[in-house]
């Protein structure tokens, strides 16, 4: 793909300067550009690094000094990030895909597959699924019976939709999630051991013979619009009702998500986060990387956990929340800056 500066300028509502028509063929780092590249310089760190580049056109934000570069043309932005999720998407490419059905593929007869459809080498598609118009689906991909999947999803290799799970439209997955696994949920014939500690918040006198039994999954799971799901990330059924994930959240890797979980919208949820069955997401919550939320709590909207706070109670709307267990960020500062003085109180108070 090529495209002008001008061209490049245009999609991203931006302002340009210098000569508009240098041909530009792939965004890079400064120091990496090639002349046909452009490059990303937005801020001063990297706009000091384009003299080790042969970048003739960048990125830069609004003010800088392009000409003092050595720059045939800047394009220049506001906000950086901002700016980077339309030059990505308009220098993205899609897979290389082709349209219609992959021979070694099998689609039940039942099936009802949309229009400029995409399905890879051995993809298995089950009995009353509902595929929509415009969707690729990676080998080795299983779309499990009554599944329905909206239009222009984009589903990577080796992924697990199982039966039952209805998905919105403009679905990202990564390879190999899971949606729609068992829950993990059990009990036992009498009262477990855990049980007496989570109400006694004591030790068990003497802990019994115990057998643990399964509760079957009778629930699905219900994914909304515009939703992308990080790879090896598992999303699993509910009890009874379903597991819900709501419209625009993104989903990072290895993420998993319990049973009877119920996730709003617009959030955020990093790598390696878990949340624990009947837990309520409210909307626009931010899960930094490693957080944990414990099991039949809620989070309320607006909330934002920083990298390995652990939830282990009710979160009020818009808390920023910090450690184990998760406290107010401000607090938890206080409580460092406390403990890193300990050792010196100590040696007085001796």
């Amino acid at each position: 793909m090529v495209f002008s500066v001008s061209e490049i300028a245009k999609a991203l509502g931006a302002e340009f300067s210098g000569d508009g028509n240098i041909q530009i063929t792939s965004a890079s780092e400064p120091s990496a550009a090639k002349s046909t590249s452009l490059a990303l310089a937005m801020s001063e760190k990297y706009f000091s690094e384009l003299e080790f580049g042969q970048a003739e056109a960048a990125l830069l934000m609004a003010g800088m000094d392009w000409k003092s570069a050595g720059l045939k043309a800047a394009i220049f932005v506001d906000r950086p990030r901002h700016a980077l999720s339309s030059l990505t998407k308009f220098f993205s490419k899609d897979p290389d895909i082709f349209f219609g059905v992959h021979e070694t593929a099998f689609v039940h007869p039942t099936a009802v597959i949309g229009p400029d459809v995409a399905i890879g080498p051995f993809v298995f598609i089950g009995r009353n699924v509902e595929i929509g118009q415009f969707c690729y689906i990676g080998s080795h991909t299983s779309v499990f019976s009554n599944a329905k999947i909206g239009a222009s999803a984009r589903i990577g290799n080796g992924v697990r939709i199982e039966e039952n799970v209805q998905i919105g439209n403009n679905f990202i997955c990564q390879p190999g999630a899971v949606i729609g696994s068992d829950g993990f949920s059990y009990v036992t014939e009498e009262k477990a051991s855990v049980e007496v500690v989570r109400e006694t918040l004591g030790q068990v006198e003497q802990a019994g013979e115990q057998t643990w039994l399964r509760i079957h999954s009778l629930g699905s799971v219900r994914v909304g619009n515009d939703v992308e799901i990080g790879t090896n990330s598992s999303i699993d059924r509910g009890t009874i009702r379903d597991t819900l994930i709501g419209d625009r959240t993104k989903i990072d890797n290895l993420v998993h998500v319990g049973h009877n979980v119920q996730i709003g919208e617009d959030c955020l949820i990093c790598g390696q986060v878990g949340i624990a069955g009947s837990a309520k997401i409210g909307n626009r919550v931010v899960l930094g990387g490693q957080c944990g939320v414990n099991d039949n709590i809620f989070v309320g909207d607006d909330v934002i956990a920083g990298g390995a706070s652990k939830i282990l109670t009710n979160a009020p709307k818009g808390r920023v929340l910090l450690g184990y267990p998760a406290v107010k960020m401000d607090t938890h500062i206080e409580m460092q800056k406390a403990l890193r003085r300990l050792p010196r109180f100590m040696k007085k108070k001796n």
